[in-house]
């Protein structure tokens, strides 16, 4: 006589339950149907880590290097909107002191660096207003 998997029975059932609802129409009005799927990037985060990062993250808790982070690039953003020039100066000092003091805290990088994506980005933020004709 032959043994009976127990995990093919219960996929056996989940999956007649999934028909079931999917024939009764359960899941024709969820939200986000027929819209792609927004798979987050966790590359970054070591696999071992990545369910306590996403718990943390689902949370509101973040590491406090990433929300030194967060904070610089809001600073970036309102620098992008600043219209005031000594104002606009103030905010590059405290950014450079953000950055400074980052760097000091945490040992590993912010990726503020040459090499950051971003990094062309941020000088044009930081930049001398252009102004259009």
């Amino acid at each position: 006589m032959s043994e009976v998997n127990p995990w093919s029975v219960i996929q056996f059932i989940a999956e007649k339950r999934i028909e079931e609802a999917q024939a009764q129409g359960a899941f024709d009005n969820l939200p986000g149907r027929g819209k792609p799927l927004e798979l987050e990037d966790d590359s970054h985060v070591p696999e071992e880590l990545r369910m306590a990062w996403k718990i943390l993250r689902n949370a509101g808790c973040l590491p406090p290097e990433l929300e030194e982070r967060r904070e610089l690039n809001r600073l970036v953003d309102l620098l992008d909107n600043c219209q005031d020039e000594q104002e606009r100066v103030r905010q590059m000092q405290k950014l450079r002191f953000m950055i400074t003091r980052a760097r000091m805290r945490f040992p590993r990088s912010l990726q503020l660096e040459e090499d950051d994506p971003y990094y062309d980005r941020l000088l044009d933020r930081l930049g001398p207003k252009r102004t259009t004709k």
